[in-house]
């Protein structure tokens, strides 16, 4: 897969964007000028790549737009983080943007079993190594790998999953939007065995993060 001259400046292009924005965080900025966001974007909405908006992917999700990449990924403070888990794995890029920071070991939870293969293999293509990709529910987490520095969940929750606050770290971060029609980006952070400091970062749009019935 290419990533051209043109696609890099474009990339540069919406640094200086982000940086308008608010994103401050220069580990994240780097992180998001390094991953090519049109490799993990239907080939028909390439030239769209370095917009700073949502576009559709597999399965009636969407691939995110850039500044709340960013800004969900500045709130983790991935500088302190070791361990992260997250919650929607979707098209694979928040993903790549989390492994681009050195160190990070990054466990990725998928609900779609198309998008779950399709990301798969696309991993397998572009050499990036998660420690697991894993298909199922992401409101029950990762027990297995638990605890974790950060949680980052890419979807809607109409309340905080207590299963994903327990498999925080102490000190460690859980990022995620919250609400039905209109949500509230929400950092959690666990501060004693429990206790958790919450904190409110304005209103977002997500796909709703998908539950097993049973």
């Amino acid at each position: 897969m290419t990533d051209t001259t043109k696609h890099q400046g474009q990339r540069r292009q919406l640094i200086k964007l982000l940086e308008k924005k608010g994103i401050q965080d220069k580990g994240v900025l780097s992180a998001m000028g390094s991953v090519p966001r049109h490799w993990f974007m239907d080939a028909g909405l390439e030239g769209y790549a370095y917009q700073d908006r949502a576009y559709p992917i597999t399965a009636n999700q969407t691939i995110s737009q850039p500044y709340t990449v960013a800004f969900q990924t500045q709130l983790l403070e991935l500088q302190k983080v070791n361990r992260v888990l997250e919650i929607g794995t979707g098209s694979g890029y928040q993903t790549a943007v989390l492994l681009a920071f050195e160190g990070v070991k990054v466990y990725t939870i998928e609900r779609q079993q198309e998008l779950f293969k399709k990301t798969t293999l696309l991993f397998k293509k572009l050499k990036l190594r998660p420690k697991k990709v894993i298909f199922g529910d992401g409101y029950k987490g990762y027990p297995e790998k638990a605890p974790f520095d950060a949680i980052i969940v890419t979807a809607a929750a109409p309340e905080v999953p207590k299963t994903l606050l327990e498999q925080l770290a102490i000190g460690g971060r859980l990022v995620i939007p919250v609400g039905n029609k209109d949500q509230i980006m929400t950092r959690y952070t666990r501060i004693g065995d429990k206790e958790f400091d919450r904190r409110t970062f304005g209103n977002f749009r997500f796909v709703p993060l998908l539950k097993d019935k049973n």
